[in-house]
């Protein structure tokens, strides 16, 4: 914290509560990184002997977290194996995201982590559209006919709604790979905003924070209210891909039925139909267009 104090994350427990999904998980917890995301990868590519590039995902990790004082890694840290790991940074100083973005934030106001599972789903669509429905519920648990409080930007990005496709972004979502061998490693960063920004602070899309939703919380009860769906909700994904997920998505989906812009060949503007069972978002352009993450930056469009 700005203070000099360090939050208490309870590792232990939370290691405890994972370990039962992810066997051989590791919890670890630093004060200051560069990326959590290129540490997890480092350590995979050192294990493979490989120093090739990662295949990315594109996504953003929005912004980075939180704190000055020294935490001691919990259960072990690993420098080159490929099981499971939870990493999280109190402050990330070099965080990635599209175009080469790198966010900075003051002390305790953000909850950044990364999470490496080893993952060979039937199909890798979706992917972070999946784990964006896993952060989302667990944040705000569906509760019948009420509309959501946080929705979801696809392919990679949750925001808080203030009317039917309108909101500001609460976090974000990076999802890289690395191969090992014969298996994938894929490592999920995920970053959500805690507290508020201070007076003066500006951003383009808006900026939400989880103080708005939860009023007394910190990263730390944040990470413990997420980590648990997010690992089920990777198990499920390696399992049975994104169909499953999909009709959580489109109950969150901001972009459904709005105008949107894009910087797909032809697509300058379109307006959004939602999303396909491999969560591909069909665009309205003329004809319908499939639009596939990675392929393609989408927003909405300007009034």
């Amino acid at each position: 914290m700005a203070d000099g104090r360090h939050l208490h994350w309870g590792a232990e427990a939370l290691w405890q509560e994972l370990e039962s999904v992810l066997p051989g998980l590791s919890v670890e917890v630093v004060a200051s990184a560069d990326s959590t995301n290129t540490r997890l990868l480092e350590r995979a590519r050192i294990c493979s002997g490989r120093r090739a590039g990662a295949v990315t995902t594109p996504g953003e990790l929005d912004p980075p977290s939180a704190s000055s004082a020294d935490v001691p890694a919990q259960r072990g840290r690993r420098q080159d194996d490929t099981r499971s790991c939870l990493l999280v940074a109190e402050q990330q100083h070099g965080g990635r995201g599209r175009q080469g973005r790198i966010w900075h934030a003051q002390a305790g106001a953000s909850l950044t982590f990364s999470l490496a599972i080893a993952l060979n789903p039937p199909n890798w669509s979706g992917l972070s559209l999946a784990v964006g429905v896993a952060l989302a519920d667990a944040l705000d648990p569906p509760v019948d006919a009420a509309p959501p409080r946080i929705g979801l930007k696809w392919p990679n990005d949750l925001w808080l709604m203030d009317a039917p496709g309108r909101g500001r972004k609460l976090g974000g979502i990076l999802i890289e790979m690395v191969a090992v061998g014969e298996r994938r490693m894929t490592v999920v960063g995920v970053g959500l905003n805690v507290l508020p920004l201070p007076g003066g602070t500006e951003m383009t899309s808006g900026f939400a924070c989880l103080r708005e939703l939860w009023p007394d919380v910190m990263a730390p009860q944040a990470l413990q209210r997420v980590a648990l769906p997010l690992a089920q909700a990777l198990q499920r994904f390696g399992a049975d891909g994104f169909a499953v997920f999909a009709p959580a998505y489109r109950r969150r989906d901001l972009l459904r039925g709005q105008k949107v812009s894009t910087t797909f060949p032809g697509v300058a503007e379109g307006v959004a139909e939602g999303i396909d069972d491999l969560g591909a978002l069909r665009v309205r352009a003329g004809t319908v267009h499939a639009l596939v993450s990675g392929e393609v930056s989408v927003r909405p469009a300007q009034a």
